[in-house]
């Protein structure tokens, strides 16, 4: 008789741990969802800030249309992106339009003077730091998630309920070459 008490408590114990388990995995995963949504908050932002300072730009440099154009798709990619994966790959081409456009204004003095350029850059520059930030909160998160995935006993709960790794917010290829500067 005290057998089967002791088979019920242990059955008992073993369902509390897996739903411990399986709660924290889920709030894991929220709460990489919840990151992601905060790098998407700070991306709107930089693309409601994009046309102002395109059309600021496109009055000075009638003739420099396809690095204005190149902004443009790259926000237009991000926009019709579907999954992360899309939307990291699509950032980071719209990072490097951006960095095209802000060395193009290097040309024109009169739009550097510009005191409406000066304003969309500086809170370009603002929101761009922001971004990095969110990003580190994301890798961050997903980190943690990947781990309680992965690791002992915990893996073990996360493929009987099909958790799956999330992807980390790396930097393109192109990104991590080092940049050239002449003189």
């Amino acid at each position: 008789m005290w057998i089967i008490g002791v088979i019920i408590a242990i059955i008992v114990i073993l369902i509390i741990w897996v739903i411990s388990i399986y709660n924290n995995l889920v709030g894991l995963k929220n709460r990489v969802k919840d990151q992601w949504a905060q790098i998407d908050v700070q991306l709107k932002r930089r693309f409601d800030l994009i046309p102002n300072l395109v059309e600021t730009v496109k009055g000075y440099t009638k003739h420099e249309s396809e690095t204005l154009e190149s902004v443009i798709k790259a926000r237009n990619t991000y926009v019709s992106a579907t999954t992360p994966e899309a939307q990291m790959k699509a950032d980071g081409d719209l990072e490097k339009a951006i960095s095209k456009l802000f060395a193009l204004t290097e040309s024109y003095p009169d739009l550097k003077a510009n005191t409406n350029f000066q304003q969309l850059q500086s809170e370009l520059t603002e929101t761009e730091s922001k971004i990095a930030s969110a990003r580190q909160f994301y890798n961050d998160t997903v980190l943690m998630y990947n781990n309680k995935v992965e690791m002992v006993p915990s893996n073990i709960v996360a493929s009987i309920f099909k958790f799956k790794t999330e992807p980390f917010f790396e930097v393109a290829e192109a990104e991590r070459e080092n940049v050239q500067v002449k003189f």
